[in-house]
C-alpha cells in the first residue's frame, strides 16, 4: 500500500514494499515489534502490518488517558472542539486520495463506495455543532413542592470520561469518524479499537486527528485482536462502551463489561414489505441494491422480501433482472459494481446458509454461487409460499452477504408476523401507496426505523437508526448519541431562610 501524502510518514516505515504501522497510544505513536498482519479481501494477498499492543502498552495509555487526557479533552472549550472538528473534515478533504485507497484496498469497496465512505464523514464532523446544541440542561424552580421550598436547581449534562469506541470492518472509516465526533464534542476522551480486518484507515485518521489538534493524550488506537478485548472492555476505566457489530459480540460485552453506559447497534438484515399496490419497478430497484450493495456487508441490508401473493412472481423476476446485471469483480476496476466479501469465512458461512434454504424449500432464483476467491454472486431465494419460511438460517440469523430471501404473504398480519418474527429489529421498508396500510404498518413493525418506498440507509446518522430486539441499545444519530455519553448532574442551591423569595 503506497501512501501519497508525507504528513502519514512518520506513523509507518516499508519493508519489503510491506507498511509497518505504528501504534497511536495516548500521544505516542509506537512501534511494539509485534505485528498483526492485514490482508485484502481483494485478492488475499498482505497490504500491510500494524503494530499490535500488548496489554502492558493499552493499560499504561489507558492510565494516562483516564488520569489526564480525560480533562485535557474535558479542558478544551466547546468552541475551540468544534474548531478542531471542523479542521479534521478539511484534512480529511485535503487527504482524500489516501483514505478512499485505504478504503478500496483494505476494506475491499468499490471506488464509488469509498468515495462515498469518505464524503459521509466529512459531513459527518461538520454536522458536530447539531450535537453540541443537544449537550444542555435546564433550570427548576423549587417552589412546586413543598419540601422544596426556597431552593432551586440546575440540571446539567457533563461528559462521562473515556468512551471506548469499538469498530466495526465494514464502515471503519466512518463509524469511527462518527463515535469519536459525537463523544469529542461532548467532552470525552476516546479509545478505538479497530477492526483486524480493515485498520488502516482507522490509523490514517488518528494521524489527522492529531494533525487537527485533538489533545494527544485524550486518544489512544488499541491494536487488539476482537479476541482479546474483554479486557479492555471490562476496564473499570471505560465509562461508556460505543460498539457496531454482530449481536453475539454484543452480547458477549454485554456479559463482560459490568456497569457502565452502552451504545450498540447490533444485528439487522431488513425486511421489505411490498404492497399490493406498490409501484413493482421502483421497489425492485431499490430492493436489489439495497442486496448487493457493499456485497450485501451492511447492517441495514435487505435480506427478507415480503410480498402480496398477486405480485409475487413478478416482483421477484424484476429483482432477477436488476441482480443479473451485477458486475462483481476486482473494486478496483471502474466497470465493477460489486466487490468481494471480507474474508473467506464469511463466503462460507454464505454459502452454507444457501444450501440451507435450499434443503428446506427454497428455490434460487438467482446467483448462490462462488466466482472464487472472497466473491460470490448476489443471491435471491424464493419460497413462494411461506410455511418454511422460519426455519430457514437466512430468516433466523444474519448473514453478512448479499443474499436474501423473498416470499408471499396473503395479509397484511401475515405479513407483520414474519416482518416481527425474526430476532432482529434494526430496520424495515415498506413499499406501497394506501396510506391506511402504511400507517397501519408503522404502528405494528417492531422496529428502530421505518423506510417509506426507500430501501433503509442509515447515511451520516442525520435520521436517528439503531435497533430494537436483537439489534441493540441506544440510538447512532447526529443530536442522539451524545445522550449516551453525557451524564446529568442535578445541583441543588438551598435559600432557605436568607429571603430571596416571599411566599404568600
Amino acid at each position: 500500500m503506497e501512501l501519497e501524502s508525507r504528513l502519514f510518514k512518520d506513523i509507518l516505515r516499508v519493508e519489503d514494499n510491506v507498511p509497518f504501522f505504528k501504534a497511536y497510544l495516548a500521544g505516542k505513536w509506537i512501534d511494539t515489534g509485534e505485528y498483526l498482519d492485514v490482508a485484502t479481501p481483494i485478492d488475499g494477498s498482505l497490504v500491510a502490518r500494524v503494530s499490535k499492543t500488548p496489554w502492558e502498552l493499552v493499560d499504561s495509555a489507558l492510565e494516562s488517558i483516564y488520569v489526564e487526557g480525560r480533562w485535557s479533552v474535558r479542558n478544551t472549550p466547546g468552541w475551540r472542539r468544534l474548531e478542531i472538528l471542523g479542521r479534521l473534515a478539511e484534512l480529511l478533504e485535503e487527504h482524500r486520495r489516501d483514505m478512499v485507497n485505504a478504503l478500496i484496498l483494505n476494506s475491499g469497496k468499490t471506488r464509488k463506495q469509498a468515495e462515498g465512505e469518505v464524503n459521509a464523514s466529512i459531513e459527518r464532523v461538520k454536522a458536530s455543532v447539531f450535537d453540541a446544541r443537544k449537550i444542555f440542561g435546564e433550570y427548576m424552580p423549587g417552589d412546586w413542592d413543598s419540601t422544596t421550598i426556597e431552593t432551586e436547581a440546575v440540571v446539567r449534562r457533563e461528559p462521562y470520561g473515556v468512551v471506548l469506541a469499538i469498530i466495526p470492518f465494514n464502515y471503519p472509516l466512518f463509524d469511527t469518524v462518527s463515535k469519536i465526533a459525537y463523544s469529542f464534542v461532548s467532552g470525552n476522551a476516546v479509545v478505538v479499537k479497530p477492526p483486524s480486518a480493515d485498520p488502516l484507515p482507522v490509523l490514517l485518521l488518528a494521524r489527522l486527528l492529531e494533525e487537527a489538534g485533538f489533545p494527544r493524550d485524550g486518544l489512544a488506537v488499541a491494536m487488539v485482536p476482537g479476541r482479546e478485548s474483554g479486557r479492555l472492555v471490562a476496564d473499570r476505566r471505560i465509562s461508556v462502551v460505543s460498539f457496531t457489530g454482530s449481536s453475539e459480540t454484543g452480547r458477549r460485552i454485554l456479559g463482560s463489561a459490568g456497569i457502565k453506559q452502552f451504545i450498540m447497534e447490533l444485528g439487522g438484515g431488513d425486511p421489505a414489505i411490498v404492497l399490493p399496490d406498490a409501484d413493482l419497478e421502483d421497489a425492485a430497484e431499490k430492493i436489489s441494491t439495497g442486496i448487493y450493495s457493499y456485497a450485501g456487508q451492511r447492517c441495514d441490508a435487505i435480506r427478507l422480501i415480503l410480498v402480496s401473493a398477486d405480485a409475487y412472481h413478478e416482483l421477484a423476476g424484476r429483482i432477477v433482472e436488476r441482480l443479473s446485471r451485477v458486475r462483481v469483480g476486482d473494486p478496483r476496476r471502474e466497470d465493477v459494481d460489486m466487490g468481494p466479501l471480507i474474508d473467506e469465512a464469511a463466503v462460507d458461512t454464505m454459502m452454507e446458509a444457501v444450501e440451507d434454504a435450499v434443503k428446506k424449500g427454497g428455490r434460487i432464483l438467482y446467483g448462490g454461487r462462488r466466482l472464487g476467491g472472497n466473491y460470490v454472486e448476489p443471491t435471491l431465494i424464493g419460497f413462494e409460499d411461506n410455511k418454511r419460511i422460519k426455519d430457514v438460517k437466512l430468516y433466523q440469523e444474519e448473514v453478512f452477504a448479499p443474499v436474501a430471501l423473498i416470499t408471499s404473504y396473503r395479509s397484511l398480519d401475515e405479513a407483520v408476523e414474519l416482518a416481527n418474527g425474526r430476532r432482529y429489529g434494526l430496520d424495515a421498508a415498506v413499499f406501497g401507496h394506501d396510506i391506511e396500510d402504511i400507517r397501519r404498518l408503522v404502528r405494528l413493525l417492531e422496529f428502530g426505523a421505518i423506510y417509506i418506498n426507500d430501501m433503509p440507509r442509515h447515511g451520516i446518522g442525520y435520521y436517528p437508526y439503531g435497533g430494537r430486539k436483537d439489534s441493540g441499545i441506544g440510538r447512532e444519530g447526529i443530536g442522539y448519541s451524545v445522550e449516551y455519553v453525557t451524564a446529568y448532574k442535578t445541583i441543588i442551591y438551598n435559600y432557605r431562610g436568607k429571603g430571596v423569595w416571599s411566599y404568600i
